[in-house]
């Protein structure tokens, strides 16, 4: 192809600029040969001339299609130049925030200086496992593709990251350790994957430092060597540390700071354990304060020295050592801030004695003040004759500090780094290793020194390897692929690194300027200009003569060579440090007793007056002399051993770039960033791709994106390279601009924008063809249209001058007949006035003939009526005379009747027998009566004597009146009248005024009567209206209440429903980590035995199985687990071991002993009480006889045996009544079911059998009763009778004679009912006195508790209503809170009470089961020998329940043969989840025979052999679905059978029959719903395992619409070394079939469907997960035919799952932010209308998600438009106001809670049949 086709008008090219670097421009017209200048247009729409250099003839660069920029891979371009990968670079940095590009086998990583989410541990377990070209460029897949590397070709990797400082070295490193320990974590508990991570803020405390161009700049090169087993997991990990920046410890430039740690430390100077550190504020110390601003932007000192103690306590460093190095530290700033004074004499000075710093220095050190008071202003020159001491001047002075205080620095950086590395190694062999270099890049400054020359050495050398790497993949590129090749032209820049380090290069020359005596800088330089001045590397500068210029790969650097020497020797004096080494502190001493390079200084002269000579020694030091390796011999043989390791390894690059100066996230300067690419190597890397043939294709993309260029005929071919051969034949002339490779085509540079050229002209071509059919077809549309109208048009206005003309002649008939209604209506109106007249005259007239008839009838009807009632009169008086005459004879009748039967009455009254019937119960009587008569007598008594009393005082008051009377009748008559006068006079004026008093209260008691009786009424009216506004108020609260409780029951029930699902996904989650602990143990558990692998190894007892101590499940009680003699007994049973582990038991054990030590100090109280009782009684009743203490010790002792007799008759009342229900409940069941034995006849037979026991019990209780009497009156009647008895024996008001001995005996018993009525009185009032304190408590509490809620109602008053309500709520809450408890309580009493009760039920039960048995073996003990077998065929025909028998030594072959051999296969055909119910009925067996040790040990070993078969077959969905689905029909048959009323409501009365009758299996029905879980998780995890693979080639690689997809070009990373293995392409198809294979294998087990529809729930939500996260993850498949493939595949996905049924497990909410995805990839992006329509449509997709998409959409041609960066704004400003998670990915490792519904079987035990497959001979059934 010629210049002319390339350069034609239109075309885009490149023009350089001094501001952009480079600059786009177009050809306004065609090149032709001989040209000296082209005609561009500028993107500003200015032309302008660009001259074409005569002699070169260049021509500006080509630009590539607009489809190729924003490649991931920059070897993807077609034009591969400078300008073209800047452009690149620039375009996804700015416009896509893409960070990361591949640059063939380099990732170029561009620092965003902003925290990005792309590092989370989603994003990592994305990359995992991934090929390297199949996802976007990360630091995550250059890390997984040195660990596929490792693992797959057992070599050691390297991962090289360099740039210069601020481009983001450091960080790049720490992510990709960070990968390799979450990826390839430890496999022990050791952690050390943690381990590597915490090394990297001690490195950088202690490292890094701020510049002016990164605030964390890494001042230190580092190597780290992360070592793997062979399993490749982390096993430890080395560090190298090259070139650390010693200098920037005493000295930084302006704006940069120190080490961290400085800083750190004096940020957290506060701390206690910090105070003796004697340290203020930064501020404060030289070392830290000569850069300006102590502190960073963002960063805390003081939480990072937190970070970097806790980063030194993970690796082990005691908290000793941490103080000692914080004391080194600090001492080193101490020393900084020590003044040295400069004395009269230039050449002498002194540091002052009270120089606090000093003394601070000293004291951290443990060294003596003096001596390093004196020898930093002293030093010592030792000669072969004598020694001197000499002083030093100012300058010296501070040289010698400052020389200390870095060498300080150097060796605890060096101690640090040997500690970090003892941390982290390993005693375990290691198999492989990854390293990752993380060292300084390429650096030019305005004034460059010694280690800018040590780094850009090291650049040179790397840039070399490098370079070699390079060429040799290429080479093997081609030789794999069988094309011709020949030696592509490469840099070398070998002589440059000659230069350097050859014999007699720059270093020999500087380690050999060192040993002069008086070697200087000027001496070493000018050595250089003769050596080297003919170099072609090296030159002089003209202007100046200390100056020298190295031409490095990436550009020419000039060094100073002032300070190169004192550098390179890097010296200290001897004397200092001989101080150090006898220091106090045990770590400093180390430090230097180690250093072997310390060298003092050279024995140099200086000019001095003050000299002082001391005796020589006779030996001399071999430490006085010089070092004998320099700084850059060091450096070069550690850089010599890198190399080798490098060499030694496959490398792997990443160059990061400084996008600017000014730290700004997200701002490109093109200058930076060539300059960087310049010296990185990258555009080395483009020119030697660009040299041969950098564009790739495999015959199958190139036939997929061009096969509209080739021709119909030549499509019919079946072979594909054929046909490739001769498209490219016929299109591309030159044979050399392409080369046939075995699987590829290869393209020189700028051919595939030729095809693109072609296929782009092709396709504008068959567009226009399009747009013109279109365009015709739109115009004959058009016009039909108008035709169409047209004639419509015409029809209506036809039509409407019809409508008028009907609408004329309709009028001219409604006139018409208006006019014939009108006069119709008048016509009728007159004849009804007519015809109304005439009626009334009709009426009145009928009316008056009617009122005369009515008249006649009513007189007639009157005289009927008189006739009737005199009529009557005479009947009824007749009737009265005939009755009045019968009653007089029936009287006299009765009379004669009567006086007959007195008479023989009177005959039978004077009988005997008669008199005996009357004296019946007379005696009784006549003793009541004569106790009546004996207190009417005394009552009599006592009113006679007050009668005699009262007549006395009569008589007396009597003579007493006439006494006065007479003596009255003596005085004088007058005086005594006029007295009486006076008195009575004023009694009546005293009583009339009394009378007007008397008054004048009643009218005021009744006005304030009237007054109170209206308060009152005014109080009740305001009373009523205040209770009606109460009403009112609380009707009000009521409602807002209710509505706010509505809302609030709402809200609060969708929370519990989310906390339910969070707590039961942290349930089921722990679930998973327990059993993935469980399998880690087996897993090390193994190890331990083949490590060990010795021949005595001790086993287990027999009858206690690994698998079994490894289970913790907890034992079965028989009753109530509370019970303590059970748990007592079960513990001895199941021995110590098993004991131990059954903790639940031992908690309710001791529950039980808390409850029974309670009432045991309840009931010694009662008896305290009840002895101080006795005590009181025994004090005021008075002594009493030994006869009588005896006698009243047997009548206790006979009342105590009868009360116990008659608590136990009520028991066993109690135990009947339950007895005979339970059997009423049996004997209804018995009658359902025919056949069955008669065991009601039999327990009736008992009942009548416990009922006569009970008789004989009631007559116990009545012959002690007559005991008790008979002894009480036997102690009665030896005493002597009593005076009153003696006295009389006859009663009085008696007509009949009482005998004696009667009386007596009536009188002991009256006395024993009085002493049982006393002691039944003195027991009620014990009762009412114990109720009544009770009462008082409880009176007290409900006062307490009224008094408390009168406080919270004032308080309540208080509040708003809203709180009003809400506080009555928590009121509420509460209350029902402690009822709820009080009721939990009395529910576990009556629980226990029922379980007592259910097993004497049980006891009475398996009684009268024994007792049945009997009686059969009795009746049939003679036929036994002849009719045993014929009876047990017909007990398993006929009386089969459902139980299957086996012997213990058999449960071993049970598990093996039904468990763990067990395949599904075998049991194809047969009743799903056959093994489950073998189990129940083995299990129910054991029940019903009352043997808990057989239950617990079934189910454990059942249990433990689930476990054991899942682990042999991790990988088996089919095994495991098996025993998902039978595990779960146990755990539903221990559900179904349980007994419990809430699982029994769809059993039928056959299955009530199979419940268990005597164990609650509760506790291991958990432990069976955990192994459930367990399974149902490693089913989803073997289905994910097999689908995971399928997923992105089916839903976003394969084609499923043909034709719809073109593939774009693609770059190195698609013939990655990863990829060597080959690709498995799947289908949609094939994923569809393997899901459709699961849900069958399911279906076929019998496995629940809400468990398979939660199974393919959670599938469907990985498929999702994996789908989105690599659609976000990949640039290449963010397309608008992407997308429509998606939305087919997913309509697919559903059209499965209606077809299984199977729409409704959520399945398809699963896959919505896939579905709006594949709708974000196809809906328009250009308008605000969109971006509205985008963002009500993506509601399921994060906001970072929804920009990401954005950001990757990728069109497939030129005919798309990209996403511009404004329309992705506005997305972002429309959905700033989302509250989206930050993570980018979906977690796809994510696990839905399961749920277990329970599921009853229809089928009943007896109706199973066990196959002869299963080897079960054994089993017996029942």
């Amino acid at each position: 192809m010629s210049l002319s086709e390339l350069y034609s008008q239109n075309t885009r090219v490149w023009i350089p600029d001094p501001e952009d670097v480079w600059r786009p421009a177009e050809l306004t017209r065609d090149y032709k040969e001989g040209d000296r200048s082209l005609q561009l247009r500028l993107e500003d729409d200015t032309i302008q001339e660009y001259p074409i250099d005569a002699q070169s003839k260049q021509l500006p660069f080509l630009r590539n299609p607009d489809i190729l920029v924003g490649e991931n891979d920059l070897t993807a371009l077609s034009y591969l130049h400078e300008p073209a990968v800047l452009h690149n670079l620039k375009v996804r940095f700015l416009e896509s925030n893409h960070i990361y590009t591949y640059c063939g086998i380099v990732l170029v990583a561009i620092n965003p200086y902003e925290q990005l989410p792309i590092y989370g541990q989603d994003v990592i377990y994305a990359y995992s496992g991934q090929n390297m070209g199949d996802m976007d460029p990360h630091i995550f897949a250059v890390a997984e593709e040195a660990y596929k590397q490792m693992a797959r070709d057992e070599k050691n990797q390297s991962i090289i990251v360099s740039g210069e400082s601020g481009a983001g070295k450091t960080v790049s490193a720490k992510y990709a350790m960070r990968y390799f320990a979450t990826v390839g974590g430890s496999a022990s508990d050791t952690n050390i994957e943690e381990k590597v991570l915490a090394s990297s803020p001690i490195m950088e405390a202690i490292g890094n430092a701020k510049t002016t161009r990164n605030d964390n700049s890494s001042r230190f090169g580092k190597y780290i060597q992360i070592g793997f087993d062979k399993r490749y997991h982390i096993i430890g990990a080395n560090m190298r540390t090259y070139l650390l920046e010693k200098s920037r410890v005493v000295f930084q430039a302006d704006d940069e700071r120190n080490y961290h740690i400085f800083y750190q430390l004096c940020a957290a100077a506060s701390l206690p354990e910090l105070k003796e550190l004697a340290l203020t504020c930064a501020e404060d110390f030289f070392y830290t304060s000569q850069g300006g601003d102590t502190s960073i932007e963002g960063v805390d000192d003081a939480e990072d020295f937190e970070k970097t103690r806790q980063a030194f306590t993970l690796l082990g460093v005691r908290e000793s050592h941490q103080i000692s190095i914080f004391k080194i530290i600090a001492s080193i700033l101490h020393l900084g801030n020590v003044e040295i004074q400069a004395e009269r004499q230039d050449d002498s000075c002194s540091v002052s004695p009270q120089d606090e710093h000093l003394s601070a220095f000293c004291r951290l050190l443990g060294v003596e003040h003096s001596q390093m008071e004196h020898w930093l202003c002293h030093r010592k020159l030792v000669t072969t004759a004598e020694t001197y001491v000499k002083t030093m001047s100012l300058q010296q002075v501070v040289n010698a500090r400052n020389a200390l205080a870095k060498h300080i620095y150097a060796q605890l950086f060096g101690w640090i780094v040997e500690q970090v590395n003892k941390a982290l190694h390993t005693a375990l062999k290691q198999h492989s290793f990854i390293g990752v270099l993380d060292i300084y890049g390429f650096e030019t400054f305005e004034v460059n020194s010694f280690e800018q020359f040590c780094i850009n050495y090291a650049n040179e050398k790397l840039q070399q390897q490098f370079n070699s790497h390079v060429f040799k993949l290429e080479q093997e590129e081609y030789m794999k692929e069988q094309i011709p090749w020949t030696l592509i032209d490469f840099y070398d820049n070998q002589p440059c690194i000659d230069l350097i380090e050859a014999k007699l290069g720059i270093l020999d020359l500087l380690d050999e300027e060192c040993k002069v005596p008086k070697g200087t800088d000027q001496n070493w330089a000018q050595k250089l200009y003769d050596r080297h001045g003919g170099c072609q590397h090296f030159q002089k500068p003209r202007m100046s003569n200390t100056a020298f210029i190295v031409a490095h790969f990436a550009d020419k650097v000039e060094y100073l060579s002032d300070g190169f020497l004192e550098k390179n020797r890097d010296t200290v004096y001897e004397e200092q440090i001989n101080i150090l080494k006898a220091s106090k502190c045990p770590l400093v001493a180390d430090l230097f007793h180690d250093d072997k390079d310390s060298v003092p200084a050279p024995s140099t002269s200086a000019k001095g007056s003050k000299i002082q000579v001391r005796s020589s020694r006779p030996l001399l030091k071999a430490s006085n002399k010089e070092h004998k390796k320099t700084v850059g011999h060091q450096f070069r043989t550690s850089l010599q051993l890198l190399m080798e390791t490098l060499n030694a390894t496959t490398p792997h690059y990443v160059r990061c770039v400084k996008p600017n100066d000014e730290k700004l996230p997200f701002h490109f300067d093109p200058k930076r960033a060539v300059q960087q690419l310049r010296a990185c190597g990258v555009l080395e890397t483009i020119r030697i791709s660009a040299a041969g043939y950098p564009s790739r294709w495999t015959y199958h993309d190139f036939f997929n994106r061009y096969r509209m260029l080739i021709k119909k005929r030549e499509l019919a071919g079946g072979d594909k390279k054929a046909i490739c051969r001769s498209v490219l034949e016929s299109l591309i002339k030159d044979p050399d601009k392409f080369q046939f490779g075995r699987t590829k085509i290869f393209f020189r540079a700028g051919q595939v924008a030729y095809l693109e050229k072609l296929r782009a002209d092709k396709f504008r071509a068959a567009t226009i063809t399009i747009q013109k059919t279109v365009r015709g077809w739109l115009q004959r549309v058009k016009y039909r249209r108008l035709k169409g109208a047209t004639l419509t048009l015409q029809r209506y206005c036809r039509g409407h001058l019809a409508r008028r003309l009907a609408e004329h002649l309709r009028r001219t008939r409604a006139a018409v007949v208006f006019q014939k209604q009108y006069r119709m209506r008048r016509a009728r109106l007159a004849h009804r006035k007519v015809r109304r007249a005439a009626i009334v005259i009709q009426a009145c007239t009928r009316g008056m003939l009617v009122r005369r008839i009515y008249r006649q009838v009513l007189r007639e009807h009157k005289a009927t009526v008189i006739q009737k009632h005199v009529r009557g009169w005479a009947a009824r008086r007749h009737f009265l005379r005939l009755r009045g005459a019968a009653i007089v004879i029936q009287c006299a009748f009765r009379r004669l009747k009567a006086r007959q039967e007195l008479k023989a009455l009177k005959i039978e009254a004077r009988s005997a027998e008669h008199l005996k019937r009357l004296n019946v119960g007379m005696e009784n009587k006549v003793v009541q009566l004569q106790r009546k008569i004996d207190d009417q007598n005394k009552e009599f008594k006592t009113l006679s004597e007050q009668l005699s009393a009262a007549a006395s005082a009569h008589a007396m008051e009597v003579t007493k009146l006439r006494k006065e009377l007479a003596h009255y009748q003596q005085s004088p008559g007058g005086d005594v009248g006029l007295r009486l006068q006076e008195e009575v006079e004023s009694l009546r004026t005293e009583l009339q005024r009394a009378h007007s008093e008397r008054k004048i209260l009643e009218d005021a008691h009744s006005r304030e009567n009237d007054e109170l009786r209206k308060r009152v009424a005014d109080l009740e009216q305001e009373n009523a209206l205040l209770k009606d506004e109460k009403e009112q108020l609380n009707h009000q609260i009521l409602s807002q209440s209710k509505d706010d409780l509505a809302r609030g029951s709402a809200q609060e029930n969708l929370l519990v429903k989310k906390e339910l699902e969070e707590e039961r996904s942290r349930y089921q989650n722990l679930v998973k980590e327990y059993s993935r602990l469980e399998q880690r143990y087996d897993n090390l558990r193994d190890e331990m035995t083949i490590i060990k692998q010795t021949p005595g190894h001790k086993r287990n007892p027999s009858n206690q199985s690994s698998l079994e101590s490894d289970s913790n499940y907890p034992s079965i009680s028989t009753s109530e687990v509370g019970d303590t003699e059970d748990a007592l007994q079960q513990v001895e049973e199941t021995g110590l071991e098993k004991a131990a582990l059954d903790m639940t038991v031992f908690l309710k054990l001791q529950k039980r002993v808390r409850e029974l030590e309670q009432e045991r100090r309840k009931l010694q109280a009662q008896l305290e009480r009840r002895e101080q009782q006795d005590g009181r009684k025994v004090q005021v009743e008075p002594p009493k006889n030994d006869i009588d203490l005896d006698q009243d010790t047997d009548l206790a002792y006979n009342t105590l045996k009868r009360q116990e007799l008659e608590s136990e008759n009520k028991k066993l009342k109690n135990d009947l009544n339950e007895l005979r229900k339970a059997v009423a409940d049996q004997a209804t069941q018995n009658n359902a079911a025919p056949g069955s034995p008669d065991g009601y006849g039999l327990l009736l037979n008992q009942l009548r059998l416990a009922n006569e026991e009970l008789e004989v019990r009631k007559e116990e209780v009545l012959i002690l009763r007559t005991q008790i009497v008979s002894a009480d009156q036997r102690r009665l009647a030896g005493k002597s009778a009593e005076p009153n008895i003696n006295a009389r024996t006859s009663w009085p008001n008696s007509e009949k004679h009482v005998d004696q001995e009667d009386a007596i005996e009536a009188y002991h018993g009256v006395c024993q009912t009085n002493r049982l009525l006393e002691a039944q009185l003195q027991a009620q009032s014990r009762a009412h006195e114990e109720e009544v304190e009770c009462l008082k408590t409880q009176v007290e509490a409900l006062k307490e508790e009224m008094d408390r809620q009168q406080q919270t109602f004032s308080q309540t008053l208080l509040l708003s209503p809203e709180a009003q309500v809400e506080f009555g709520v928590q009121q509420e809450m509460s209350r029902l809170t402690n009822e709820n408890l009080d009721l939990k309580e009395l529910v576990e009493k009556l629980e226990k009470n029922e379980k007592k009760l259910k097993k004497q039920l049980k006891i009475h039960m398996k009684r009268v089961q024994d007792l049945e048995a009997a009686q059969t073996l009795a009746q049939n003990g003679k036929r036994h020998q002849e009719l045993s077998r014929q009876v047990a065929v017909q007990r398993k025909e006929k009386d089969f329940q459902g139980m299957l028998e086996y012997h213990r030594e058999d449960e071993a072959l049970l598990i093996r043969n039904l468990v763990t051999e067990l395949k599904p296969q075998a049991l194809a055909g047969t009743v799903p989840c056959l093994p489950a119910y073998i189990l129940y009925m083995c299990i129910r067996h054991a029940d019903y025979v009352n043997d808990d040790l057989k239950v617990h040990s079934l189910l454990t070993s059942t249990i433990n052999g689930i476990k054991k078969v899942l682990k042999k077959h991790s990988d088996d969905f089919e095994m495991t679905s098996f025993w998902l689905s039978n595990t779960c029909r146990l755990l539903h048959c221990l559900k179904q059978y349980s007994g419990d009323e809430g699982f029994m409501t769809q059993n039928t009365a056959k299955q009530n029959e199979h419940c268990l009758k005597n164990f609650d299996l509760t506790e291991y029905r958990q432990v069976l719903s955990d192994l459930s879980i367990q399974i149902y998780q490693q089913l989803i995890k073997i289905a994910e395992g097999v689908l995971q693979p399928m997923i992105v080639s089916a839903m976003l690689e394969n084609e499923s619409i043909q034709g719809l997809s073109g593939v774009k070009p693609t770059g190195y990373r698609k013939r990655s070394s990863s990829m060597a293995d080959g690709d498995h392409a799947y289908c949609l198809e094939a994923v569809i079939r393997q899901m459709s294979s699961f849900h069958t294998v399911m279906c076929d087990q019998g496995l629940d469907p809400e468990i398979i529809l939660q199974v393919f729930k959670q599938l469907f939500y990985m498929i999702t997960a994996v789908t989105l996260n690599n659609l976000l993850l990949r640039k290449d498949v963010c397309s608008w035919s992407t997308g429509m493939q998606l939305r087919y595949n997913i309509s697919q996905l559903e059209e499965w799952l209606r077809g299984r049924n199977l729409h409704q497990s959520g399945a398809v909410q699963t896959m919505e932010p896939l579905i709006q995805a594949a709708q974000l990839l196809q809906l328009k992006k250009k308008t605000p209308e969109d971006a509205e329509a985008i963002c009500s449509l993506s509601t399921s997709l994060s906001t970072q998600q929804i920009v990401k998409i954005l950001n990757l959409y990728t069109p497939l041609n030129e005919f798309e438009e990209r996403v511009t960066v404004g329309f992705i704004r506005t997305i972002q400003a429309q959905l700033q106001d989302r509250n989206d998670p930050q993570q980018l990915l979906l977690d796809y490792k994510h696990m839905f809670p399961v749920l277990f519904p329970f599921n009853p079987s229809a089928l009943t035990m007896d109706s199973i049949h066990i196959p002869a497959c299963l080897n079960l001979e054994f089993l017996t059934e029942v």
